[in-house]
């Protein structure tokens, strides 16, 4: 599982997270809500271990080890990926390799691209000229390939037109053993197996409530975790009465 104690972090002078505490159980997925400037992002780089990103206190578990201070390869080869909100663009370095890079043991690139309809793009610069869809389908083809065990996911519907989202969302359920989940008829067992992928997504536009299924909900309010619940309420509560509210409410 996934345990943050009493998280503190610091960007240069500015304190942006202040004693979060959470945990993700094995199988379990969560939906991180909150507005522009309130820790999201800072939340996901710190638990994949971005060094500008400083812990000045509590600290991170996963799989029973911490590693609060480890680096980001140590990180990613435990088994902790992301998909950004914004990916760079890279000049010469192509899809394909990038791909085999991520990958976790053999894998066949040609079949994994197909399930995404993402061959055509595979001898193509990592996110040259792609458009949000196509970069999104491109990180996603990356975690396919990594096969990771946290899957920490930054706004995966930013940008990203009708007809690419419903793919995107498909691709996080399967990464997250949630194939053939709805909001209204969930399984805890995935092709017979205990589910065991785990998922920390933000959403600002909640779009990707339409898709993927999560266990809980976090409001992430001024750097600390203002409230937890279910996450299709929450999003209807923060639609109704917007985030200060909702904090404001749960304090």
């Amino acid at each position: 599982m996934l345990v943050i104690e009493d998280l503190q972090v610091k960007i240069g002078n500015k304190k942006v997270l202040k004693h979060v505490n959470l945990e993700i159980q094995p199988g379990e997925t969560q939906i991180l809500f909150g507005p522009n400037g309130s820790g999201k992002t800072s939340l996901l780089m710190t638990i994949m271990g971005y060094p500008q990103y400083k812990v000045t206190g509590g600290r991170i578990l996963f799989k029973g080890e911490d590693i609060t201070h480890m680096t980001i390869d140590e990180r990613a080869r435990l088994g902790i990926g992301i998909s950004y909100q914004r990916p760079p663009s890279i000049q010469g370095l192509k899809t394909r390799r990038m791909v085999q890079v991520c990958a976790n043991g053999d894998v066949d690139v040609d079949t994994l691209a197909d399930r995404m309809n993402f061959r055509e793009f595979l001898e193509r610069d990592i996110n040259v000229g792609f458009s949000g869809g196509e970069i999104k389908r491109s990180e996603l083809l990356q975690l396919m390939a990594q096969d990771t065990d946290l899957t920490l996911f930054d706004e995966p519907e930013s940008g990203v037109d009708l007809e690419n989202i419903s793919l995107i969302g498909n691709t996080i359920n399967h990464l997250l053993q949630r194939v053939n989940e709805s909001q209204h008829c969930k399984t805890v067992k995935h092709a017979g197996r205990e589910r065991s992928k785990m998922g920390l997504i933000i959403t600002h536009t909640g779009f990707i409530l339409d898709y993927v299924t999560a266990d809980k909900g976090l409001v992430l309010y001024d750097g600390m975790v203002a409230g937890r619940g279910n996450p299709v309420e929450i999003f209807k509560q923060i639609k109704k009465v917007g985030y200060m509210e909702c904090a404001r409410c749960a304090a």
